[in-house]
C-alpha cells in the first residue's frame, strides 16, 4: 500500500489514468450485469451513461494538475490522447461487450466477427482507421488547447502529435491502403462450401450475410 501511494503521489496523473481505465471497465460491466443478468435496462441503461463521464474526470484532473504549476509531461499527453481514444472507440467497445452478454444471457444471437475477406474487409479497414483519425483529431485538439490555455509549459505533449502522425501514416498503409490493393481472398476450402451452399457460406455471399443483429437484443423487452 506504502508503495501504491508513493507512485500516486509522483505521478498523480497516470493514477488518474489507470483509474479511470479501470473504472471504464467496471461500469461498462456492471451495466450491463444490470441489463441482462438483473433484468434492469434503466439501471444499465444509467451505468452505461455513466461511461463517458471517466472521460470528463481524466480531462479536468489532467488541466487541473498543469493549471497549478505541474510541468507537463508526457502522462498530461497521454491523458489527452485518452480521451480522444475512448471517444473515438468507446462506442464499438460498448457494442462488443454488450453482443456478448445479449448472446451468453438474453439468447441473442453470436457476436459478429469483423470481416476476413474481399470487400467487406476493405470497407471494415478504411472504417477502423477512420476511427483512428477521429481519435488523433480529437487528441490534437486537446494538446492544443492546453498549449493556448497554459502556454509553453504544455509544449512537451505536443510530441504525442508527431507520435499519433506516425501511428496513423503506418496503419493507412499497412491496413486500408494494402488491403484495397490487394483484397484477401477465401481459402479454396471456403469457396467450395460456397459453391456447394449456393454461396451462403462464410464468405459473405448469401442474403444474410452482414446482417446486424436485431436490436431486440440490444434493447431487451421488461421482465
Amino acid at each position: 500500500m506504502a508503495e501504491l501511494l508513493e507512485f500516486v503521489e509522483r505521478n498523480p496523473i497516470a493514477a488518474v489514468i489507470a483509474a479511470g481505465e479501470i473504472g471504464f471497465w467496471i461500469l461498462l460491466i456492471a451495466g450491463l450485469v444490470a441489463r441482462y443478468p438483473l433484468r434492469s435496462p434503466r439501471v444499465g441503461a444509467w451505468l452505461l451513461i455513466c461511461v463517458p463521464l471517466i472521460d470528463v474526470v481524466v480531462l479536468v484532473a489532467t488541466y487541473l494538475d498543469l493549471r497549478a504549476g505541474e510541468e507537463a509531461d508526457d502522462m498530461h499527453g497521454l491523458a489527452a490522447v485518452y480521451l480522444g481514444f475512448s471517444v473515438a472507440f468507446g462506442h464499438s467497445m460498448v457494442r462488443w461487450a454488450d453482443e456478448r452478454f445479449a448472446h451468453r444471457f438474453a439468447g441473442g444471437p453470436p457476436p459478429r466477427k469483423p470481416p476476413k475477406y474481399g470487400w467487406a474487409k476493405v470497407r471494415y479497414e478504411w472504417r477502423e482507421w477512420g476511427k483512428f483519425v477521429i481519435a488523433w483529431a480529437i487528441s490534437c485538439g486537446i494538446i492544443l488547447l492546453f498549449l493556448v490555455l497554459i502556454g509553453e509549459r504544455a509544449e512537451p505533449m505536443t510530441e504525442w502529435i508527431r507520435r499519433l502522425s506516425i501511428v496513423g501514416v503506418i496503419w493507412l498503409a499497412v491496413g486500408p491502403v494494402w488491403t484495397t490493393i490487394s483484397p484477401p481472398s477465401p481459402p479454396e476450402s471456403d469457396r467450395d462450401a460456397d459453391d456447394d451452399t449456393g454461396g451462403k457460406g462464410g464468405t459473405g455471399g448469401g442474403a444474410d450475410a452482414g446482417r446486424r443483429p436485431d436490436d431486440r437484443w440490444t434493447r431487451p423487452a421488461r421482465q
